[in-house]
């Protein structure tokens, strides 16, 4: 078995859609980033191929190729999946935990779930996405952004 830890955090901006695990939410702010900041498979993406000991993100998808302005972050996970079963790693299952005041995220658990276990071709059951808040402390609880940490098994 190996594990993988990947977190990440983007801020608030104006004009960018939030999406998160692969889900669009209503909100009117998106999250700042070169691709479509998508913070929840971002850190399922470092998890994963940190567990399989094959970097982080930045190194598949630099924001400095512009090739990855606006990507689909679920498809960067698929394609970082990939990489790891080329490296003779499989998939187990996830935790991961999104860190937020607002919007409140329970309605949109399931469907990200869904999306996330698509992208890493296994049954939404082996992908946990739980919401929290920060109570209202630092610049989470003032809702500057969104952070996100998540854990992956490999086997």
């Amino acid at each position: 078995m190996r594990v993988g830890i990947g977190y990440d955090a983007h801020r608030f901006a104006d004009r960018r859609k939030l999406i998160l695990g692969g889900v669009e939410i209503p909100h009117p702010k998106g999250l700042e980033g070169h691709s479509d900041a998508d913070a929840v498979a971002h850190a399922l993406t470092d998890a994963i191929l940190g567990a399989a000991g094959l970097g982080d993100i930045g190194r598949l998808f630099p924001d400095t190729d512009p090739r990855w302005k606006h990507a689909d972050s679920i498809q960067l996970l698929n394609q970082a999946y990939l990489k790891t079963l080329e490296a003779g790693h499989e998939f187990v299952q996830a935790d991961i935990t999104v860190i937020c005041e607002r919007p409140k995220l329970a309605p949109h658990i399931e469907a990200m779930q869904e999306r996330l276990a698509g992208a890493l071709l296994v049954p939404p059951s082996t992908v946990s996405v739980k919401a929290k808040t920060n109570e209202g402390m630092g610049w989470i609880g003032r809702g500057e952004g969104v952070a996100v940490i998540a854990v992956a098994v490999l086997t």
